[in-house]
C-alpha cells in the first residue's frame, strides 16, 4: 500500500486498527510516534545500483489506555509530515515493537482496518545470479499435462 492508498483508506474507515501477521491486534491505545521517509541506495548481487524510498510509520503503545487514534488524526499526521518533508507516493511500512526488537511490516487494507504483513528478503537479480524463476502451475493444468486422473491411483 502506498501513501495515497493509505490516505484514501483512512477516509473510509471509522477506526484505525492494525492486525499483526499472527492474528493479534495492536492495542487500540497505540500512538504514532514517527512518520518518515527512509531512502536506501545499494548495489544488488547482480551489481546493479538501486535507489529505494519507503514511508515508515512507527506505532508505540503507552500506558494511557483511553487514547484512541481517529482516522482524521492519523490522516492529519501523514499530511503534516508530507508538508514538512515532501515525500513521494512511496510504499508504506509500519514499525512496531516485537519480542526483542523493532519489527517492520508491509501494510495492506483488510476491509475493517489494516493488516501488517511480514517482510521477506529476496534476490533482486535472479537472472544474473543463476537462480531459476519459479513457474506457477495450476493443478488443473498439471493434470492435463501428465494425463493423470486423481482417481486413477497413479498420483
Amino acid at each position: 500500500m502506498n501513501v495515497q492508498e493509505l490516505v484514501q483508506e483512512l477516509e473510509t474507515v471509522s477506526e484505525v486498527n492494525f492486525t499483526l501477521p499472527d492474528g493479534r491486534s495492536v492495542p487500540t491505545h497505540y500512538h504514532v510516534t514517527e512518520v518518515g521517509e527512509i531512502r536506501k541506495t545499494f548495489v544488488d548481487c547482480g551489481n546493479v545500483l538501486r535507489d529505494e524510498s519507503k514511508i515508515v510509520i512507527q506505532l508505540w503503545e503507552a500506558n494511557d489506555y483511553d487514547h484512541r487514534m481517529t482516522p482524521e488524526k492519523f490522516k492529519g499526521i501523514i499530511q503534516s509530515t508530507f508538508q514538512r518533508i515532501g515525500f513521494g507516493n512511496h510504499q508504506v511500512e509500519v514499525e512496531y515493537q516485537g519480542e526483542r526488537s523493532i519489527e517492520r511490516f508491509s501494510l495492506n487494507a483488510n476491509g475493517q482496518g489494516f493488516q501488517l504483513e511480514s517482510l521477506h528478503t529476496d534476490c533482486l537479480a535472479k537472472g544474473t545470479c543463476g537462480i531459476p524463476e519459479k513457474k506457477k502451475v495450476s493443478l488443473a493444468d498439471l493434470q492435463k499435462q501428465t494425463g493423470c486422473d486423481p482417481n486413477s491411483g497413479c498420483c
